[in-house]
C-alpha cells in the first residue's frame, strides 16, 4: 500500500492540512478558519482526508504553527517543528534559488533569509497587528469591501495617498481623515497596502540585506496589491507560489516524511479516530518581565502538553 505523509499547520486564524506522497505530490489539501476549536477542526479535516484517500497508509505526521504542541500530542505526531523551518523547507523545495521569503498570515508575519539552501536568518512579528492579515481584514470591513476584492480594487487607484500604518488605531483614524478629504476607497486601500508593507519592512527587515529571488507566501499573498507594494519596495519581481496558503503544512509534511525514513521507526500517528482525551486549560500571569503575559497551559492526564501566550517564547518553547 502506498504511504502518504500528513502535514498540519495550526495557526491562530486558519488551520491547514495536507497529504503528500513519496514524491511530494499534493494528494489532499484543506484551508479552514480556526474558530477556536482546533482539535475538532483537525479531526473533521482528517475525516475528509481519509474519505478522499481511503486506500492510503499514513507513513508519518508533522505539525507546525502556534498550536503545534497541542495538536501534535493529540495526533501522535512524528515531528513537531516551528513555522520558520516548515515554511523554509517547502519554499526551498519549490523554489531552490530563493533568497528571501516574505510570509504574512492572519496574526503574525515572518521574514526568512536563505543562503545556499539553508536558513541564514529570520525575524518574526507576533505582537503588532498592523503588519498582518487581520489589519487588512478589519480595515476592509470598515470600508465595506470584501477582503477577496481588496487587491483588485486597490490597483484601480489613480492617486497616491499615504496611510499611517504603524498602528491599527492610527490607521483607522487616518483612513477616516483621508475619506473626509475626498480620497476614494481604492486610493485608501492602495495606501493601506503600502502601509502594511512599510510596517513589515520597519519591524522585520531592520537593515538586513534582502536579495532576490523573493518569494511571498501566507494567506495575505493572495492580495495582489500587497504583492505589488512589495515589488515596489524591493525593486524586483516577487513570486507568489502556487500553494502560497499552505506552504507551512507542505513543509512539515516533507519534514515528517524524511524523519520517519531516517529513523526507520513506524509512525506514531494515533489513527483517524484521534485522541478523545479530556483536556484541562489553566492560566497564570508571568512576572519575569514588565509585559506580564497571560500564559495558557493545556494539560492532558495531568501533564502539561502545551503552553502559549508568552511573547518571548519562555514557556511555549519549553514544552516538547
Amino acid at each position: 500500500m502506498e504511504k502518504v505523509y500528513i502535514g498540519v499547520d495550526v495557526g491562530s486564524v486558519s488551520i491547514k492540512v495536507v497529504a503528500i506522497d513519496n514524491d511530494n505530490n499534493i494528494l489532499f489539501r484543506s484551508y479552514v478558519r480556526n474558530v477556536g476549536q482546533p482539535i475538532d477542526i483537525v479531526k473533521e479535516e482528517l475525516k475528509k482526508l481519509h474519505n478522499e484517500l481511503p486506500d492510503k497508509e499514513i507513513g508519518g505526521v508533522g505539525v507546525t504553527g502556534s498550536g503545534r504542541q497541542l495538536i501534535g500530542y493529540v495526533l501522535g505526531a512524528d515531528v513537531v517543528k516551528n513555522e520558520i523551518t516548515a515554511h523554509a523547507t517547502a519554499t526551498i523545495y519549490f523554489h531552490p534559488d530563493v533568497s528571501t521569503i516574505f510570509e504574512i498570515g492572519g496574526q503574525d508575519s515572518k521574514l526568512i533569509i536563505i543562503s545556499d539552501g539553508t536558513i541564514a536568518d529570520f525575524a518574526m512579528n507576533t505582537v503588532c497587528a498592523a503588519g498582518t492579515g487581520s489589519f487588512l481584514d478589519h480595515q476592509a470591513q470598515r470600508l465595506g469591501i470584501k477582503i477577496e476584492e481588496f487587491g483588485e480594487i486597490a490597483l484601480t487607484a489613480k492617486r497616491e495617498v499615504r496611510i499611517a500604518g504603524r498602528c491599527t488605531v492610527f490607521a483607522e483614524s487616518d483612513m477616516i481623515s483621508k475619506q473626509q478629504y475626498g480620497f476614494s476607497k481604492a486610493e485608501i486601500l492602495k495606501g493601506l497596502s503600502k502601509a502594511l508593507v512599510r510596517n513589515y519592512m520597519n519591524n522585520l527587515v531592520r537593515g538586513r540585506e534582502l536579495r532576490p529571488v523573493f518569494v511571498f507566501q501566507g494567506g495575505v499573498a493572495a492580495n495582489i496589491a500587497i504583492r505589488k507594494a512589495f515589488e515596489e519596495e524591493v525593486g524586483h519581481e516577487v513570486i507568489v507560489p502556487k500553494h502560497y496558503d499552505i506552504m507551512g503544512a507542505i513543509g512539515i509534511a516533507m519534514i515528517a516524511k524524511e524523519e520517519v525514513k531516517r529513523t526507520g521507526r513506524p509512525t506514531k500517528f494515533k489513527g483517524f479516530d484521534v485522541s478523545e482525551e479530556k483536556f484541562e486549560t489553566t492560566t497564570f500571569i508571568c512576572k519575569a518581565c514588565p509585559n506580564e503575559c497571560e500564559i495558557i497551559q493545556i494539560k492532558a492526564n495531568g501533564k502539561i502538553i502545551a503552553m502559549t501566550g508568552d511573547r518571548c517564547g519562555r514557556y511555549s518553547n519549553s514544552v516538547i
